[in-house]
Protein backbone atom coordinates (compact mmCIF):
# COMPACT_ATOMS: atom_id res chain seq x y z
CA UNK A 1 0.00 0.00 0.00
CA UNK A 2 1.42 3.43 -0.92
CA UNK A 3 2.15 5.82 1.94
CA UNK A 4 -0.54 8.28 3.03
CA UNK A 5 0.24 11.72 1.69
CA UNK A 6 -1.45 15.07 2.30
CA UNK A 7 -0.87 18.77 1.92
CA UNK A 8 -0.10 20.41 5.26
CA UNK A 9 1.10 23.64 6.79
CA UNK A 10 4.00 22.74 9.07
CA UNK A 11 5.13 24.82 12.03
CA UNK A 12 8.51 23.93 13.53
CA UNK A 13 9.68 25.70 16.68
CA UNK A 14 12.44 25.38 19.23
CA UNK A 15 13.96 27.32 22.12
CA UNK A 16 16.76 29.71 21.19
CA UNK A 17 19.91 29.08 23.25
CA UNK A 18 18.40 26.07 25.00
CA UNK A 19 21.77 24.44 25.85
CA UNK A 20 22.99 27.67 27.47
CA UNK A 21 19.79 28.00 29.49
CA UNK A 22 19.99 24.40 30.68
CA UNK A 23 23.67 24.78 31.56
CA UNK A 24 22.92 27.82 33.71
CA UNK A 25 19.78 26.49 35.43
CA UNK A 26 18.70 23.02 34.41
CA UNK A 27 15.72 22.49 36.71
CA UNK A 28 14.48 26.08 36.48
CA UNK A 29 14.65 26.08 32.67
CA UNK A 30 12.84 22.76 32.48
CA UNK A 31 10.03 23.95 34.74
CA UNK A 32 9.63 27.28 32.93
CA UNK A 33 9.51 25.54 29.55
CA UNK A 34 6.88 23.08 30.81
CA UNK A 35 4.82 26.03 32.04
CA UNK A 36 5.00 27.84 28.70
CA UNK A 37 4.12 24.70 26.76
CA UNK A 38 1.19 23.75 28.98
CA UNK A 39 -0.25 27.21 29.65
CA UNK A 40 0.32 28.92 26.31
CA UNK A 41 1.65 26.84 23.43
CA UNK A 42 -0.68 23.82 23.58
CA UNK A 43 -3.86 25.91 24.08
CA UNK A 44 -2.91 28.22 21.20
CA UNK A 45 -2.32 25.28 18.88
CA UNK A 46 -5.69 23.78 19.83
CA UNK A 47 -7.39 27.17 19.39
CA UNK A 48 -6.06 27.39 15.82
CA UNK A 49 -6.99 23.81 14.94
CA UNK A 50 -3.43 22.51 14.85
CA UNK A 51 -2.13 19.08 15.82
CA UNK A 52 1.11 18.60 17.75
CA UNK A 53 2.88 15.87 15.81
CA UNK A 54 5.72 15.49 18.29
CA UNK A 55 7.78 17.25 20.92
CA UNK A 56 11.53 17.42 20.39
CA UNK A 57 12.84 18.17 23.86
CA UNK A 58 13.28 21.91 23.44
CA UNK A 59 10.80 22.26 20.57
CA UNK A 60 7.78 20.89 18.76
CA UNK A 61 6.40 20.11 15.32
CA UNK A 62 2.81 21.06 14.50
CA UNK A 63 0.58 20.29 11.52
CA UNK A 64 -2.25 22.56 10.36
CA UNK A 65 -4.83 22.07 7.64
CA UNK A 66 -4.84 25.85 7.05
CA UNK A 67 -1.71 27.88 6.39
CA UNK A 68 -3.50 31.01 7.64
CA UNK A 69 -4.17 29.26 10.96
CA UNK A 70 -0.51 28.24 11.17
CA UNK A 71 0.78 31.80 10.75
CA UNK A 72 -1.81 33.27 13.09
CA UNK A 73 -0.94 30.71 15.73
CA UNK A 74 2.80 31.38 15.49
CA UNK A 75 2.37 35.16 15.68
CA UNK A 76 0.00 35.03 18.65
CA UNK A 77 2.28 32.57 20.42
CA UNK A 78 5.27 34.86 19.97
CA UNK A 79 3.33 37.92 21.11
CA UNK A 80 2.17 36.16 24.27
CA UNK A 81 5.66 34.82 24.94
CA UNK A 82 6.99 38.38 24.81
CA UNK A 83 4.41 39.34 27.45
CA UNK A 84 5.31 36.36 29.64
CA UNK A 85 9.02 37.20 29.40
CA UNK A 86 8.57 40.86 30.28
CA UNK A 87 9.39 40.37 33.96
CA UNK A 88 12.13 37.78 33.43
CA UNK A 89 15.84 38.72 33.33
CA UNK A 90 17.14 38.53 29.72
CA UNK A 91 19.57 35.72 30.53
CA UNK A 92 16.70 33.52 31.77
CA UNK A 93 14.12 34.22 29.07
CA UNK A 94 12.77 31.33 27.04
CA UNK A 95 12.25 32.52 23.45
CA UNK A 96 11.01 30.38 20.62
CA UNK A 97 12.16 30.50 17.01
CA UNK A 98 9.53 29.45 14.48
CA UNK A 99 9.53 28.41 10.83
CA UNK A 100 6.48 27.66 8.69
CA UNK A 101 6.26 25.88 5.35
CA UNK A 102 3.48 24.48 3.19
CA UNK A 103 4.12 21.19 1.46
CA UNK A 104 3.09 17.67 0.62
CA UNK A 105 4.06 15.30 3.46
CA UNK A 106 4.13 11.57 4.15
CA UNK A 107 1.84 11.10 7.14
CA UNK A 108 2.14 8.40 9.78
CA UNK A 109 0.26 8.08 13.05
CA UNK A 110 2.88 9.82 15.18
CA UNK A 111 5.05 11.65 12.67
CA UNK A 112 5.21 13.38 9.30
CA UNK A 113 8.06 13.31 6.79
CA UNK A 114 9.26 14.97 3.61
CA UNK A 115 10.87 18.09 2.23
CA UNK A 116 7.92 20.13 3.47
CA UNK A 117 8.87 19.28 7.04
CA UNK A 118 12.61 19.72 6.43
CA UNK A 119 12.16 23.23 5.02
CA UNK A 120 10.09 24.29 8.04
CA UNK A 121 12.85 23.02 10.35
CA UNK A 122 15.53 24.90 8.38
CA UNK A 123 13.52 28.12 8.53
CA UNK A 124 13.17 27.70 12.28
CA UNK A 125 16.97 27.48 12.57
CA UNK A 126 17.35 30.75 10.61
CA UNK A 127 14.80 32.67 12.69
CA UNK A 128 15.71 35.20 15.36
CA UNK A 129 14.62 34.53 18.95
CA UNK A 130 10.97 35.52 19.11
CA UNK A 131 10.74 35.59 15.31
CA UNK A 132 8.69 33.81 12.66
CA UNK A 133 10.03 32.96 9.20
CA UNK A 134 7.88 31.62 6.37
CA UNK A 135 8.61 30.18 2.96
CA UNK A 136 7.54 31.82 -0.28
CA UNK A 137 4.83 29.15 -0.66
CA UNK A 138 3.31 30.25 2.66
CA UNK A 139 3.70 33.92 1.76
CA UNK A 140 1.73 33.52 -1.46
CA UNK A 141 -1.20 32.09 0.51
CA UNK A 142 -1.28 34.59 3.40
CA UNK A 143 0.00 37.87 1.93
CA UNK A 144 -3.52 39.23 1.29
CA UNK A 145 -5.27 37.42 4.13
CA UNK A 146 -3.43 38.57 7.24
CA UNK A 147 -2.81 42.12 8.53
CA UNK A 148 0.94 41.64 8.94
CA UNK A 149 3.95 43.06 7.14
CA UNK A 150 6.29 40.58 5.46
CA UNK A 151 9.97 41.37 4.97
CA UNK A 152 11.51 39.68 1.94
CA UNK A 153 14.84 38.18 3.03
CA UNK A 154 15.63 36.82 -0.42
CA UNK A 155 16.63 33.33 -1.43
CA UNK A 156 18.43 31.29 1.22
CA UNK A 157 20.45 28.14 0.64
CA UNK A 158 19.45 25.83 3.48
CA UNK A 159 21.09 22.63 4.61
CA UNK A 160 20.20 19.44 2.69
CA UNK A 161 17.61 21.20 0.49
CA UNK A 162 18.55 21.13 -3.19
CA UNK A 163 16.92 24.41 -4.26
CA UNK A 164 17.23 27.81 -2.56
CA UNK A 165 14.20 28.81 -0.50
CA UNK A 166 12.80 32.33 -0.68
CA UNK A 167 12.22 33.44 2.90
CA UNK A 168 10.01 36.10 4.46
CA UNK A 169 10.05 37.40 8.03
CA UNK A 170 6.64 38.09 9.56
CA UNK A 171 6.45 41.54 11.11
CA UNK A 172 3.18 41.49 13.07
CA UNK A 173 3.57 45.06 14.31
CA UNK A 174 3.13 46.30 10.73
CA UNK A 175 0.33 46.28 8.22
CA UNK A 176 0.52 44.32 5.00
CA UNK A 177 1.70 46.47 2.11
CA UNK A 178 4.13 49.41 2.08
CA UNK A 179 4.86 50.81 5.55
CA UNK A 180 2.61 53.73 6.38
CA UNK A 181 4.04 57.03 5.18
CA UNK A 182 7.01 55.56 3.35
CA UNK A 183 5.78 56.05 -0.18
CA UNK A 184 3.66 59.14 0.37
CA UNK A 185 6.35 61.01 2.31
CA UNK A 186 8.87 60.31 -0.42
CA UNK A 187 6.51 61.86 -2.95
CA UNK A 188 5.68 64.85 -0.75
CA UNK A 189 9.30 65.61 -0.01
CA UNK A 190 10.33 65.58 -3.67
CA UNK A 191 11.11 69.07 -5.08
CA UNK A 192 8.49 70.47 -7.47
CA UNK A 193 9.09 69.86 -11.10
CA UNK A 194 10.12 73.10 -12.83
CA UNK A 195 9.63 73.49 -16.55
CA UNK A 196 12.95 73.93 -18.36
CA UNK A 197 13.83 77.43 -19.53
CA UNK A 198 13.28 77.63 -23.28
CA UNK A 199 15.42 79.74 -25.63
CA UNK A 200 15.59 80.46 -29.37
CA UNK A 201 18.95 80.69 -31.01
CA UNK A 202 19.27 82.45 -34.40
CA UNK A 203 22.26 81.51 -36.52
CA UNK A 204 23.53 83.43 -39.62
CA UNK A 205 22.00 82.21 -42.88
CA UNK A 206 24.25 80.67 -45.47
CA UNK A 207 23.43 81.57 -49.11
CA UNK A 208 23.49 78.36 -51.09
CA UNK A 209 22.50 79.98 -54.45
CA UNK A 210 24.15 82.42 -56.89
CA UNK A 211 21.54 85.12 -56.23
CA UNK A 212 23.05 87.50 -53.70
Amino acid sequence: MPPVRRLAAILAADVAGYSRLMGADEEGTHERLKGHLGELVSPKITEHRGRIVKNTGDGFLVEFASVVDAVRCAVEMQRRMADRNAGTPPEKRIQFRAGINLGDVIAEEHDIFGDGVNVAARLEALADPGGVLISNTVYEHVRDRLPFAFEDLGEQQVKNIARPVRVYAVRPQGIAGPPSGTVSSAIESSPPVVAPRLSIVVLPFVNLSNDS
